[in-house]
């Protein structure tokens, strides 16, 4: 799919992946709507690269709602949605309250599915279009210490997967992207700064070009970095081996 002149939603466009991977998309020739919940920080990026700036807390009731009218309203089209906006928390399920959870399942899990649902016939009204999830590894694998947060994004990983299916025969694509540990604010953000010695991580444009190819060249899913197939290969072939391996090994992060 050529990405020239193509209207591109960003969610979580605010910081970290959002913005390099809107960056990314500018630079490839397309019209940008950004959302996120920093407004100053939006409304920068949305000055530098031209873009419309939808600003909305997707955790709120009706958020996300008001978002999808706010885009259709402005945008006037959609080719591409990137659902990328997310949260995380580090700690135990049982240190978590009512209000954790929730929140990471409205921003993480709902709001994903229900922006793709109100865009949806949108992009159907397109002859090409694509909508990419950024997922995460620990929604493959599982890490203590992120139970929540590893579930949603396991739900987000089969809903991309079953849309897929769904979609078949039309002209819009869905694309995978899953990341393992990226340089942003994210580990800040959730509580507990990312303190393993390995893997190190990767720098959130290397990400977002990843996210771009999966546009452009209409790819189902795509590691970041690539090498992350390896241990859910493993998992997927020796459970046993993969547990073994990740107990002895594995931990929060």
């Amino acid at each position: 799919m050529d990405v020239r002149g193509a209207v591109a939603v960003v969610t979580g466009a605010s910081s970290g992946i959002g913005a390099a991977t809107a960056l990314r998309l500018h630079e490839a020739g397309a019209r940008l709507v950004l959302h996120g919940r920093d407004g100053d920080r939006l409304a920068a990026l949305a000055e530098r690269t031209g873009g419309v700036a939808v600003r909305a807390d997707f955790a709120e009731p009706g958020g996300v709602e008001a978002a999808a009218a706010e885009i259709t309203a402005r945008a006037g089209r959609v080719d591409v949605l990137v659902n990328n906006a997310g949260l995380g928390y580090a700690g135990p399920v049982a240190g978590m309250s009512g209000a954790d959870v929730r929140r990471l399942l409205a921003v993480n899990l709902t709001a994903p599915v229900e922006l793709t649902r109100a865009l949806l016939p949108a992009l159907l009204d397109r002859p090409r279009a694509a909508v990419v999830f950024v997922t995460s590894i620990a929604g493959r694998a599982g890490v203590a210490g992120e139970s929540v947060y590893s579930a949603t994004k396991a739900g987000v990983d089969v809903f991309a997967e079953s849309l897929r299916l769904e979609l078949a025969g039309t002209g819009v694509r869905v694309g995978v992207v899953v990341p393992g540990v990226v340089d942003t604010e994210f580990f800040a953000r959730r509580g507990r700064p990312y303190q393993r010695r390995s893997p190190r991580p990767v720098p959130a444009g290397k990400v977002a070009q990843a996210v771009v190819e999966a546009i452009t060249a209409e790819r189902a899913e795509q590691y970041v970095p690539r090498w992350l197939r390896l241990p859910i290969a493993v998992r997927a072939t020796a459970p046993s081996v993969y547990r073994a391996l990740s107990a002895r090994f594995g931990g929060s992060s």
